[in-house]
C-alpha cells in the first residue's frame, strides 16, 4: 500500500531521512555509525549491507574453477561456463560464424542480430524520438531518458539510477572510496572526471577558451562564470 500512498514511516534520528521499509533504514543507519557488519571471507573488506557485499563476491568470481579450459575466460555460474564452451565444442542445437567478421555464435537468433550490424547502421530505432543504435542494450538505456526508468537501487539509501556506472558512482559517496589517484600527487577522487579537472592544476592545460576574449580556463564552470561578464 506505500508504494501507492508514499508514505515512508520510518525516519532516521540523525539526518531525518526517511524510508518505506525499516530494513532501509537500518542500511541507512549503518552510514551514519560506520557500522559494517558482512565482511567478505575472501578478503578483509566490510560492507553496511548484504547486497554490497554480494556484489563485492563476483570480483572473487573470476579465480573460481567456471573457466573456459579452451580461452580462459572466466565466469560466476558454472552453467554459464558450460554454456559458453558450446561455441568451440559445437555442441547444442546451433553454432555457426559471422561471415562479415567470424565471430562465432551459439544460436541462429544471435547470427541474425551480429549480421544486421554489419548490414544495416544503427539498425535499433528509439520508438519515442530519432535516435538510432548498433546494439540493443545501448537502445534499452537511451530509452530509459524517455521513460523515467531507474531499475539500478542503492543499498545504501533510497536512490535509484537510469544507469548501472552512475550508481557504481553514487555509492562512492557512502562508502568513501576513492579509486582515481593522480599520477603527480598524493591526492585520489571517486570521479575520473574530477581526477582529470584536478591534473590540469600539474600539467597547466586550459582546454576552455571563452567565445569574447582570449582568457582560457580549466574548468568550465569558471569559463561559464567568466562569460556572464561579456553578457
Amino acid at each position: 500500500m506505500r508504494v501507492h500512498t508514499g508514505e515512508k514511516p520510518f525516519a532516521c534520528d540523525q539526518c531525518g531521512m526517511t524510508f518505506t521499509y525499516s530494513s532501509n533504514l537500518k542500511k541507512h543507519t549503518n552510514t551514519h555509525i560506520g557500522e559494517k557488519l558482512y565482511s567478505c571471507d575472501q578478503c578483509s573488506k566490510t560492507f553496511s549491507s548484504a547486497s554490497a557485499l554480494k556484489r563485492h563476491l563476483k570480483i572473487h568470481s573470476r579465480d573460481t574453477p567456471n573457466s573456459c579450459c579452451l580461452c580462459g575466460k572466466s565466469f560466476s555460474l558454472l552453467c554459464s561456463s558450460k554454456t559458453h564452451q558450446k561455441i568451440y565444442t559445437g555442441e547444442g542445437e546451433y553454432v555457426s560464424a559471422c561471415f562479415e567478421c567470424g565471430k562465432t555464435v551459439s544460436s541462429a537468433n544471435c547470427l541474425k542480430v551480429r549480421q544486421r550490424i554489419h548490414t544495416i547502421k544503427n539498425p535499433f530505432k528509439c520508438l519515442h524520438c530519432d535516435k538510432r543504435f548498433s546494439d540493443s542494450s545501448h537502445l534499452r538505456t537511451h530509452e530509459r531518458t524517455h521513460t523515467g526508468e531507474k531499475p539500478y537501487e542503492c543499498s545504501h539509501c533510497e536512490k535509484r539510477f537510469s544507469h548501472s556506472a552512475t550508481l557504481k558512482t553514487h555509492e562512492r559517496t557512502h562508502t568513501g572510496e576513492k579509486p582515481y589517484e593522480c599520477s603527480n600527487c598524493d591526492k585520489r577522487f571517486s570521479q575520473s572526471t574530477h581526477l582529470k579537472t584536478h591534473e590540469r592544476i600539474h600539467t597547466g592545460e586550459k582546454p576552455y577558451k571563452c567565445s569574447h576574449c582570449s582568457k582560457r580556463f580549466s574548468q568550465s564552470g569558471v569559463l561559464n562564470r567568466h562569460e556572464r561578464i561579456h553578457t
